[in-house]
């Protein structure tokens, strides 16, 4: 069958969704009927185990977790023959490090505060486990996630920490237990038998869902089939070199239901696209960094949208922008023209050698001299004409000129401020600017051979070739983030400010900063929005916000239908080509989801459940 050819070119989050849709796809020669029962009878098995699992000894409410910007987390596997998958499940929500517990050192856990010790009903009576407990559990925070025969619980009476234990020893218990411990499933069942003193029958802490689950569609009400209508789409753009990669996640009612990658990082690349890889988002910096840093600085009263530029930044205070207020900056109303920054480098402004006076790296053996943002490019911008206020013209100066604002007021870099206020926080692995400095460059997608600027394969530094003036750091561009990590920050949005149990911001301030704003443009306050008709797609309703980026992504928040669309790509590659656009990629796969919404049957979620 034709579906079964697409499953080698797909990336799935976790075993168990690869379990559904794989179903899904074999059961495609069979008719709906069938096809559909088969799916209930997956889920209702699922929902077995998800009964049978029960969260002990958590009165303190440690899980679960909700502080992670300090919360350092180790996951040791004592024999659990399915850790990879408790694993990659536990990494959607934060970063983790994971040890096997044979030849474990102390030294080796010394930076982490949480430990997660996967343990079986077998591994659960070894004495090296205990002794490896009462050494620890003074200092760790311990976690068991245990697995198998509920009779071993009684191995641990003697210890206050949260146990979650599931009776189940599979692949969809792995990945279920690991949700729980984030809150991307609650729990709320109890002992049915008597175990011991400590634990009898009846015992057992509920949880409530406070982050994203990984789910099928099934689960919300769609059928997989539907959506699979997005592989088609996808295959046709790298088919047609739009793009040679390109990973698309779906979050419906807080469900990631749709979670694929596609094809290799470059053309005729040996990498195959990963769903975590990380890319350079462009233009969507402009909403997932210095928008979000400017509505916190709006909350703190530390941000007026009425002030003009000049009340906050004293370099624009003798210039023709210093009453602009900054409503209009954030709308693109402030007259700014373009500018090409990286046209104006004179032979004694960059340097093949890092040095003192050469410091900001904007590729591989290509410097720039110290100061030359504050030299030359904020004086071009501050001396610039404005021959459209009012108008809407879409320009990065807008966003240089936000970073400025929030860098004054928050009296931190941009980049901190996301980091610390955001990131970190949510639990966002990958977000950040510079990833280079971070990570291994086969997680970062390569962006695009530069011709005209650096003369080499940008991977991993910033394509926008003024945010690379800045080391890397701007308001306009300069972001690198996986699907996962978009998802999770714009699904806090959707919430209205709340996601793990944290408030990061009140409904009110996100429905300032996302509803239409403007007399002259579809625009919010940083961010794009639907019109309504046929932007970003024919099918989006006139409340959907987000942005799209050059490199080939967007993220579109529907509130209306409780919908995250996140596309990432480097279309780029190996040149900028107007393909993906001319060929309503993004659009396209939006509408598929969408109708893919309208053709639901909202049965099979029920009789799921």
């Amino acid at each position: 069958m034709k579906g079964n050819l697409k499953i080698k070119k797909l990336r799935f989050q976790n075993l168990y969704t690869a379990t559904i849709l794989l179903l899904a796809i074999i059961l495609g020669s069979f008719n709906h009927r069938v096809k559909e029962e088969s799916i209930v009878a997956e889920l209702s098995g699922h929902a077995e185990f998800q009964r049978a699992a029960v969260l002990l000894n958590n009165h303190s409410q440690i899980l679960p977790f909700k502080d992670l910007a300090y919360r350092k987390v180790a996951s040791v596997n004592t024999g659990y023959a399915y850790s990879a998958e408790f694993n990659n499940m536990l990494r959607n929500y934060a970063p983790i490090r994971t040890f096997s517990f044979g030849g474990l050192t102390k030294n080796d856990l010394a930076a982490f505060s949480t430990i997660i010790l996967q343990v079986t009903a077998e591994t659960a009576y070894t004495p090296e486990l205990l002794n490896f407990i009462q050494e620890n559990q003074k200092t760790k925070e311990i976690i068991i996630a245990g697995f198998g025969n509920s009779t071993a619980l009684q191995r641990f009476d003697a210890f206050n920490f949260p146990i979650l234990w599931n009776p189940s020893q599979t692949a969809s218990a792995a990945v279920y237990s690991a949700q729980v411990v984030f809150g991307g499933i609650a729990i709320q069942n109890r002992l049915t038998q008597n175990i011991s003193p400590k634990f009898p029958a009846g015992s057992g802490y509920s949880t409530s869902k406070i982050r994203l689950k990984y789910s099928v569609p099934e689960e919300v009400g769609l059928q997989s089939s539907k959506l699979n209508r997005i592989d088609d789409i996808v295959e046709e753009a790298i088919r047609e070199r739009a793009t040679p990669s390109a990973v698309v996640m779906v979050v419906k009612d807080g469900h990631v239901i749709f979670n694929k990658a596609y094809g290799t990082h470059t053309y005729g690349d040996d990498i195959e696209t990963k769903v975590n890889d990380i890319y350079d988002v462009a233009s969507v910096t402009k909403v997932a960094a210095t928008t979000v840093a400017a509505m916190k600085l709006y909350e703190q009263q530390k941000l007026n949208l009425d002030y003009g530029i000049g009340t906050y930044l004293p370099e624009a205070r003798n210039t023709n922008k210093s009453h602009i207020p900054v409503r209009e900056v954030m709308l693109h109303e402030a007259g700014f023209v373009n500018l090409d920054f990286a046209g104006g480098l004179r032979s004694t402004d960059r340097s093949s050698d890092s040095s003192f006076f050469y410091p900001v790296k904007v590729a591989d053996n290509y410097y720039v001299r110290r100061n030359y943002y504050e030299d030359v490019m904020l004086p071009k911008m501050l001396r610039t004409p404005l021959p459209t206020r009012g108008k809407y013209v879409y320009s990065d100066i807008s966003m240089y000129m936000m970073k400025e604002i929030i860098e004054h007021q928050a009296k931190k870099p941009l980049d901190k401020v996301v980091i610390d206020e955001f990131y970190k926080p949510l639990g966002m692995a990958t977000a950040g600017f510079n990833p280079r400095r971070r990570f291994d460059k086969d997680k970062i997608v390569p962006t695009e051979r530069d011709t005209y600027f650096r003369k080499t394969l940008l991977h991993g530094y910033v394509h926008d070739s003024g945010a690379s003036l800045v080391d890397g750091v701007s308001g306009h561009a300069g972001l690198f983030a996986s699907a996962n990590d978009l998802a999770i920050l714009n699904q806090m949005l959707l919430n209205g400010g709340t996601y793990g149990g944290v408030q990061y911001f009140k409904p009110e301030t996100v429905e300032l900063f996302t509803k239409k704003q403007s007399d002259v443009s579809r625009r919010g306050y940083g961010f794009d929005r639907g019109n309504g008709v046929s932007y970003p797609s024919k099918l989006a309703s006139p409340e959907t916000y987000g942005h799209t980026g050059y490199t080939g992504t967007c993220v579109w928040v529907d509130p209306k239908h409780k919908l995250v669309y996140v596309f990432l790509s480097n279309r780029v590659y190996p040149s900028a080509s107007s393909k993906l656009n001319s060929m309503r990629i993004r659009p396209r796969i939006q509408d598929a989801i969408y109708s893919a919404i309208a053709e639901g049957d909202g049965h099979l979620a029920t009789a799921a459940n």
